[in-house]
């Protein structure tokens, strides 16, 4: 099984111990997402001391005060490592209410250019901007064609064939098991299994109310996920692994 999105920089975890926490529960890899440059950098470390841990470098829309030319440098040495898989979190965040749009769009434009030109696939953080989110990515449709994930997408399934016809792969967490998660719900179930991917979002988003979340968590999701799609959770885990090598080649060693 694969988590394709946590966070581990920054966040308290011991990490020889959760890995080893992880592993037990079957889940053979996991893809750290950065929100600044400084936990892209401690991921790179971890990725390339650990095995089964991958990385992607980006700075998240709500740090994107940090987003300038000398970051995008960074970020470009970082993408050329081993154990890089993608460039993200990066998006669009309008959730609180001093957001600096014209800056998110900047970052975010800038660093879809940025995947294109390594040659890799993007993992985009989307929240309460739905809109503008289609928005950038239609006209950054030319440079786009290394792949895209929605990770922990929220905006329900009114909206998701506009993301598919994007080429996006959709992730789900722990918020499929919340008693509230009907949108999400509905999402899961409409998503073309050939796009859907699991992850957890840790530490957020825990499927236990109350905890911080980690990898080992993954089983969990896919199971409820299993549960949602009337589907055994093995064929389940199987084919979104499968998705998670398609849409990540570096998973696989490849660029």
């Amino acid at each position: 099984m694969t988590d394709v999105h946590a966070h581990f920089a920054g966040e308290g975890y011991d990490v020889p111990a959760e890995l080893a926490r992880m592993r037990r529960a079957g889940v053979t890899r996991v893809i750290l997402a950065s929100d600044t440059l400084a936990h892209a950098r401690e991921h790179a470390r971890i990725s390339a001391e650990e095995d089964g841990v991958f990385f992607a470098a980006g700075i998240h829309p709500s740090e994107s005060n940090e987003y300038n030319g000398d970051t995008v440098s960074a970020l470009k040495a970082l993408c050329g490592r081993a154990g890089c898989v993608a460039v993200g979190e990066i998006g669009l965040d309008y959730h609180y209410p001093d957001t600096d749009k014209p800056r998110q769009w900047e970052a975010f434009r800038g660093q879809i250019l940025l995947a294109d030109m390594v040659g890799l696939p993007i993992q985009i953080h989307s929240r309460d901007a739905a809109a503008d989110t289609l928005a950038v990515l239609r006209e950054m449709r030319p440079h786009l064609g290394h792949g895209l994930l929605l990770h922990c997408y929220s905006y329900g399934k009114e909206l998701l064939d506009d993301f598919l016809r994007l080429g996006a792969y959709v992730s789900f967490g722990g918020v499929l098991c919340f008693k509230n998660a009907r949108r999400a719900v509905e999402s899961c179930v409409a998503c073309p299994e050939e796009r859907l991917l699991t992850e957890t979002d840790s530490p957020y988003l825990s499927p236990f109310r109350g905890q911080k979340n980690a990898p080992a968590n993954i089983p969990v999701v896919v199971a409820r996920m299993a549960e949602i799609r009337g589907i055994d959770a093995e064929e389940l885990a199987a084919r979104t692994d499968e998705n998670a090598d398609r849409l990540f080649p570096g998973l696989r060693g490849e660029r």
